[in-house]
């Protein structure tokens, strides 16, 4: 039985990923967090910084589904607008990552030459800058430089941006400053291969510019491979917001963080176990999802699947 003219590649790697039970069980609960996300001021019970002193440290219960904290804080709430904050910085480190990788990966494995050799320099440079380490350095010195600031400067400007994303402002700058190098190598090692295809080049000799070139036969080809490497990504840079929110760096209190949780419960940890079992939950249910979407993504989109 013949397949029909207008199924494309796409549409086999989609039924191909619609047979891999994980992959399917991943995206369902990232579809799930997604509208926990948005809705949350509709699914939360609580206020994510209402608290009640009458009820620090209550076990779960009928009120309070899964305990509240040392201020009464509901953690079921807690636990669910948190989830705004580890989509956020996910789903925005991925999209500033594949956006600058490819791009610049494209140019350079195109054009090559002397421009491949500099670009590649550049990114040989940027590789001497661990991700984690600078978001720190950058978050120590802002944070402290946003102590003693005067109205109107740039500075007072920057400080309004970032309490207005809840302090996540340069956990955004870190990651789009050095998470994009992998891609761009990524993009270019394939840019590379597929320049001398013999498509690409009859499309050369046909006088199609530079421009159509790359729109039409390069990234189309490469789209795919992108995308599986920035799903497997999401983990590493909800890591980084939960790492930096655990020792302090992270979000700006109240506004809840899943690391922020953890690093608020692991002190009465013996005591009320709950308070670092459920966010920790949280998180691992959400790491585990997008590395499962991951990995079905990477074997429909094999090629070799078929």
């Amino acid at each position: 039985m013949k397949k029909s003219e207008n199924t494309s590649l796409w549409k086999d790697s989609f039924k191909r990923l619609l047979k891999n039970k994980a992959a399917v069980l991943g995206g369902i609960i990232i579809i799930f967090l997604v509208f926990v996300a948005i809705f949350a001021p509709l699914i939360a019970p609580y206020g994510y910084a209402d608290g009640d002193f009458l009820a620090t440290y209550e076990p779960p219960s009928r009120e309070h589904l899964l305990g509240t904290d040392f201020m009464g804080r509901d953690l079921l709430s807690r636990i669910i607008y948190g989830t705004r904050i580890s989509l956020t910085v996910g789903f925005i480190g991925a999209m500033t990552s594949f956006i600058i990788g490819v791009t610049y990966g494209v140019i350079s494995g195109y054009f090559g030459g002397r421009l491949d050799n500099i670009m590649m320099r550049i990114v040989d440079i940027m590789y001497a800058f661990p991700t984690l380490l600078l978001i720190i350095i950058m978050m120590v010195y802002f944070k402290s430089t946003f102590a003693n600031i005067k109205p109107g400067t740039f500075s007072y400007y920057l400080a309004q941006l970032d309490n207005a994303l809840g302090g996540l402002l340069f956990i955004f700058i870190g990651i789009g400053i050095t998470a994009w190098v992998g891609m761009a190598r990524l993009a270019r090692g394939m840019t590379l291969s597929l320049r001398e295809k013999e498509f690409v080049e009859a499309a050369i000799s046909q006088g199609a510019s530079n421009t159509k070139i790359i729109f039409r036969h390069i990234l189309p080809n490469i789209i795919g491979p992108c995308i599986v490497q920035q799903t497997l990504a999401i983990p590493s840079y909800i890591l980084f917001e939960a790492f930096l929110s655990f020792i302090g760096l992270g979000v700006n209190p109240p506004t809840p963080s899943w690391g922020m949780m953890i690093s608020e419960g692991y002190k009465a940890m013996r005591s009320y176990p709950y308070l670092v079992l459920f966010p920790g939950l949280a998180m691992a249910i959400t790491m585990f999802a997008f590395n499962f979407l991951g990995d079905g993504l990477r074997d429909a989109l094999d090629p070799r699947m078929k």
